[in-house]
């Protein structure tokens, strides 16, 4: 007994793991409401007459909140403040509420009738419910990024981060390929607006993919009472072992975070790779339709291979990067596969779906070994009691290019595609869209993530972070 008191709960495999699986549950459902209406943009438009500058409004709201208003730097602070407990149950509460609002507004169609400072109020009212849920699964992020840490420093800490963000690439992958059929089996009759009037009519109900997600959701929150358990027994473990807390967090520690070249590296090639992906995905089974000619239904099956190749290649990438190293050529070599993509999806010439199928698998390769080797990277340049701060400002970082590169695409989508609005302002057949200018933006992305990849890697061969050895120690 004496012998077990003297070890800490994380010097279990068990416990650790377990530990991971419970938190990772929150996460899955978290990413399942960040992407469930990807799929349905075309619904929206032809059921509540969105465009696709409406689309863009919503996807950006995403970032609104926590871009704006500071609130994922707030929660950074809350967490090295408050500790990941009280922070995980807070932000797992916020995305309930958000996607409770969200749901609220979807099931209103009636809202598109009204307008709140210029915009459709559904589309206003549902926004703003993404925009507390952005706020809530973004500080879960970070929150779960120092639980990682916690629990795997010494240990498989990629291999863990690995896993955890596969199970949340298998909430992505239900994202892209279960809302349509969701909404079809649904069916049911509902008000939808035609030419510019409200009708009812049998159609898909938009509403069930949101519900699911919502309940989700709650299942999220309550696992997360199940891990606050878990680690007050590892924190107990720790006291009677003797292990002394860091030095708690002082506000002085930003400073020493920002002045730090390394964090801006890892920051701007955050910003840049996740731009260059996640709203791709949100626009992804629309590109599908109107490049590739799939219908509606099974246009979601091509985009949901590329979280679905995730699910094995991270947790891969992250033991490599556990037991080899490598980690800032791993995130060039990612990088690099980016632009290589994008470039493709640009050219007007392999319209084949068997091309978007190859394509999508190396952008799941890309989206596997970036963030395998980027987030343990962390850890190695920012000490553990700066860790949610330095998280939360990074996460910060990213999320403008999450608020902003949606919003540029949906309007890029329509100033390149003036016919579209014409054609839906006549009531005629709603012609294809050319996304050529969307995936020339995207692959310029690409292209900068591989000069701060690069300048990352000079970095670490300056300041010695050891990004290029391996994170078990021997």
């Amino acid at each position: 007994m004496t012998e077990l008191i003297r070890r800490s709960l994380r010097d279990s495999k068990a416990a650790r793991w377990g530990a991971l699986g419970i938190i990772s549950i929150t996460m899955f459902a978290g990413y399942f409401l960040t992407d469930v209406m990807s799929p349905l943009k075309p619904m929206l438009e032809t059921e509540f007459g969105w465009s696709s500058t409406s689309y863009g409004i919503f996807t950006s709201a995403y970032g609104w909140l926590n871009v704006f208003l500071l609130m994922l730097i707030f929660g950074g602070i809350i967490l090295d403040k408050m500790g990941v407990r009280f922070t995980g149950l807070l932000s797992s509460f916020i995305m309930v509420i958000g996607a409770a609002i969200k749901y609220w507004a979807i099931t209103n169609p009636t809202l598109v009738d009204h307008t709140i400072w210029g915009i459709h109020a559904q589309v206003f009212l549902a926004s703003i419910g993404f925009a507390i849920f952005g706020v809530g699964v973004e500080i879960a992020g970070i929150t779960v990024s120092k639980i990682i840490v916690k629990w795997f420093k010494g240990y498989e800490m990629a291999l863990a981060m690995g896993m955890q963000m596969a199970v949340a690439r298998l909430g992505t992958m239900l994202a892209i390929a279960a809302p349509v059929p969701l909404a079809m089996y649904f069916s049911n009759i509902h008000t939808q607006v035609v030419n510019g009037e409200l009708v009812e009519k049998m159609g898909p109900s938009i509403s069930a993919p949101i519900a699911f997600a919502l309940v989700l959701l709650v299942i999220g929150f309550i696992a997360f009472f199940i891990y606050v358990g878990m680690d007050k027994k590892l924190d107990a473990s720790e006291a009677a072992n003797g292990e002394e807390a860091e030095d708690p967090f002082k506000f002085s520690d930003i400073g020493q975070i920002v002045t730090n070249k390394g964090f801006w590296l890892i920051a701007f090639l955050c910003v840049l790779f996740y731009s260059s992906v996640f709203p791709f995905i949100k626009y992804a089974a629309d590109l599908m339709v109107n490049k590739y000619g799939l219908d509606q239904q099974t246009a979601g099956i091509i985009p949901s291979l590329l979280p679905l190749g995730t699910l094995f290649l991270t947790p891969l990438f992250g033991g490599v990067y556990d037991k080899i190293g490598k980690g800032a050529t791993m995130m060039i070599i990612g990088a690099v596969l980016i632009i290589f993509v994008h470039t493709i999806f640009a050219l007007p010439i392999l319209n084949t779906w068997v091309v978007a199928v190859i394509l999508v698998i190396i952008l799941g390769i890309a989206l596997s070994l970036v963030p395998s080797a980027m987030w343990p990277s962390v850890p190695k340049i920012i000490p553990e009691k700066q860790l949610g701060t330095a998280f939360s400002l990074i996460f910060w970082i990213q999320n403008w290019g999450l608020m902003g590169v949606p919003l540029l695409i949906g309007y890029v989508l329509d100033k390149s595609n003036p016919q579209v609005a014409i054609a839906k302002a006549q009531g005629l057949e709603v012609p294809l869209y050319d996304y050529t200018n969307p995936m020339i933006i995207f692959a310029a992305l690409g292209f900068l993530a591989i000069i701060v990849s690069l300048l990352l890697k000079r970095e670490d061969r300056i300041k010695g972070y050891g990004l290029e050895l391996p994170n078990i120690q021997k």
